[in-house]
């Protein structure tokens, strides 16, 4: 993984836009990794932003399907400075590319797998029909009726926080949007920490503004899930090079992220999109995880974590905080975003 981030990293890629040089460029080395894992992947060309998708798939015992997506693309060269794009995001496609070895090594049982390295993700595409996860949403390569989940990784390279604190908060992963499909809470609680290296902890989907390519298949009620760090001091800057990255994070979050599609593909029931579901309450657990163990090393966590507690307490039996305290939950993560950056 680090080798391959490296040469997404490298002059040859010049940040990665979509359309120029250093895209086509990035995308002939994702193509010429798929097929080094003995997988035939192809270019899903998105007219809007000049650029393509890198799709492959592992074909299933049934005609249903694990998508696993992470966008290529970064902010290429801008007032003669290159933005790498390490953890934005390299890192992502990269274990993207891991797991896609291991699972063509072992084939899973059940459900087949398609492996997406989408274009267009960054500005000025993002949330337009430039956007290649968009296109992919609106010409799928299947139904999207036959998509059981769609998984999608942003920003996961980076170590949580400074190296000085607990691995409780720096083996940290966000993930977001278990509570819009039946089960999918339940199966990542009980595999949260199951691989040595990184904890998964649940956010409601909706405490944050849509960040990733998990969005088209969000609004069109694809069950999803979508894995982040969160942003870096180095997020959108020239700095955000390889050597930012957490290189033993991502190797656990690439044995997780394995460990939970070979469980996904074998689920009997097909998740079903809840598409008023709402998990207020997981928020806060996972806030007050992480502002308790910070409590020793900055006060404002422990101001934090009094105000989860009471935010907690204000959760009815589905979890679901008052419309006007919602607010409150997207100050505190986004307080514990900028402290741990």
């Amino acid at each position: 993984m680090r080798e391959f981030v490296q040469a997404l990293c490298a002059p040859e890629c010049a940040g990665r836009a979509p359309g120029t040089p250093g895209g086509a460029a990035a995308r002939a080395l994702i193509i010429s990794a798929f097929r080094g894992t003995g997988l035939d992947p192809f270019e899903q060309r998105v007219p809007g932003c000049g650029g393509a998708n890198v799709l492959a798939k592992i074909p299933g015992e049934l005609d249903r399907w694990i998508l696993v997506g992470a966008h290529h693309d970064h902010l290429g060269t801008s007032g003669g400075q290159v933005y790498w794009g390490a953890d934005d995001n390299a890192a992502a496609v990269a274990i993207v590319l891991e797991v896609a070895k291991q699972l063509t090594a072992r084939r899973p049982r059940g459900r087949g797998v398609i492996f997406a390295s989408f274009d267009g993700e960054e500005p000025p595409y993002f949330l337009t029909s430039a956007m290649g996860s968009e296109h992919f949403a609106r010409h799928p390569i299947v139904p999207l009726s036959q998509i059981d989940l769609m998984l999608c990784m942003d920003l996961v390279g980076h170590r949580l926080g400074s190296a000085g604190l607990p691995d409780a908060v720096t083996q940290s992963l966000f993930a977001l949007g278990a509570e819009r499909s039946t089960g999918t809470a339940a199966q990542l609680d009980a595999m949260a920490a199951v691989e040595p290296g990184v904890i998964l902890r649940r956010l409601d989907a909706e405490v944050v503004p849509p960040l990733s390519d998990y969005d088209p298949f969000f609004r069109r009620g694809v069950p999803f899930l979508f894995l982040s760090a969160g942003r870096s001091r180095r997020y959108h800057t020239p700095q955000d090079t390889p050597e930012g990255l957490d290189w033993q994070k991502m190797a656990a979050t690439a044995r997780w992220l394995e460990r939970y599609i070979r469980h996904s593909c074998e689920l009997p029931t097909p998740p079903r999109f809840l598409a008023a579901a709402r998990d207020d309450a997981a928020t806060l657990r996972s806030l007050l995880a992480l502002t308790s163990e910070l409590a020793p090393y900055a006060p404002q966590a422990q101001a934090a974590k009094s105000i989860a507690e009471g935010l907690l307490r204000s959760c009815d039996r589905t979890g679901r905080l008052p419309n006007d305290l919602q607010p409150h939950v997207a100050t505190l993560l986004l307080g514990l975003e900028q402290g741990l950056a």
